[in-house]
């Protein structure tokens, strides 16, 4: 029998039973692939708001025995990791809250989910301060950029144990503040150059006050990062110079940047980490994302028609939750036939940024080994 079967069981359920039930468990209630979903509070509805593509994005959960405790029981298979929040209706007010049962959050630049996480899955362990792990440094730069006539901001990462007088690869990061905010990039950084499973490396966190337009296949764009960031990186840190040292990396938009910088300027770029890349794209008729994805449909069309070979390696992740799964499961074949060496990998995660962090170990190790990886692999 379930953990509420056992209340249910009861002939009587009172307070003191509700109050005893939540103090001795965790919510949700996770048994195998079954999660249940607890509310208690007065409400005239209570619904389950998730971003599981392919199910409904709002459940409806029962009330239990005519108490004030709502409950909701979905099939979450194991390892899975699931953000959601509690949509509440009182009369004709609708409020969108943070599970008060679940202490677990994740945050975005949006503010923040509860997260469920299904059996088996586990934060892993170098996403966290590892106290043996030295220290790199976040600098601050600035370029004036010819190409969006402005002056644009850029964070570098440069690893522990510093020297001017030998070179370092170099990965450019598409809305690198918000992965050291949310991803905990420059922690992991420390943790697998501290492990020896990355190279030591130099990362340049690039933003973009208008990311929807710049990001979409801008030729401007690609003049900034080839023509004025990689020269400002070059004059100012010790890099290596051979392409197969340089990488784009990028979620989302992020991943349509990289991937289109790579195809407009090949040769620059050897390495590719593309995440939950947002590659859609239409066989016949619009898309069906309105006209903020056109730019990316035409780039698309393009370069499904047209790939060349815009970098010799590349790593692609996705959700399986993600409405994205399968453009880029497409287009992992379609790298693949330019001759590029693709690795890819699929979660059971959604788009957001932790999916992102729990793969960056694979996605880092794949392009950049360090010298553990290289003697065991």
């Amino acid at each position: 029998m379930s953990l509420l079967g056992d209340l249910a069981a009861k002939s009587h359920i009172g307070p003191a039973d509700i109050d005893a039930f939540l103090r001795s468990h965790r919510f949700p209630l996770v048994e195998g692939r079954t999660v249940t979903f607890v509310f208690v509070g007065a409400a005239d509805e209570v619904r389950l708001r998730h971003w599981i593509a392919g199910l409904p994005p709002s459940q409806i959960f029962t009330r239990f025995h005519d108490s004030p405790m709502w409950t909701l029981s979905i099939d979450i298979p194991e390892g899975s990791r699931v953000e959601y929040k509690l949509e509440i209706v009182r009369g004709t007010h609708h409020q969108l809250i943070q599970d008060p049962l679940n202490e677990e959050l994740a945050r975005d630049p949006y503010g923040a989910n509860s997260v469920v996480f299904g059996a088996g899955y586990a934060r892993p362990d170098w996403v966290g301060h590892d106290t043996e792990a030295r220290l790199g440094e976040i600098q601050e730069q600035k370029l004036e950029s010819a190409a969006f006539g402005d002056t644009r901001d850029v964070l570098v990462y440069v690893p522990a144990r510093f020297r001017t007088t030998r070179r370092y690869p170099l990965l450019v990061v598409h809305d690198g503040p918000d992965y050291l905010k949310f991803a905990s990039l420059r922690t992991v950084l420390d943790n697998l150059i501290h492990r020896l499973e990355v190279q030591p490396m130099v990362v340049a966190l690039t933003g973009s006050p208008n990311r929807l337009v710049e990001y979409a296949n801008d030729e401007r764009h690609a003049r900034f990062l080839v023509d004025e960031l990689l020269p400002m990186m070059e004059s100012r840190y010790p890099l290596l110079p051979q392409p197969a040292a340089r990488g784009l990396m990028g979620a989302s938009f992020g991943g349509v940047a990289s991937l289109a910088t790579a195809w407009r300027r090949p040769g620059v770029f050897g390495n590719l980490l593309l995440q939950s890349g947002s590659f859609v794209f239409t066989d016949i008729g619009p898309n069906d994302r309105g006209p903020v994805f056109d730019p990316v449909v035409r780039f698309m069309s393009e370069f499904r028609a047209r790939p060349g070979r815009p970098a010799d390696s590349a790593y692609v992740s996705c959700g399986t939750y993600e409405a994205l799964i399968y453009y880029n499961r497409s287009i992992v074949p379609l790298l693949q036939s330019t001759g590029m060496h693709v690795r890819f990998t699929e979660s059971r995660d959604g788009h957001n940024w932790e999916n992102w962090r729990d793969r960056l170990r694979e996605g880092l190790t794949t392009l950049f080994p360090g010298q553990l990886m290289m003697v065991y692999e």
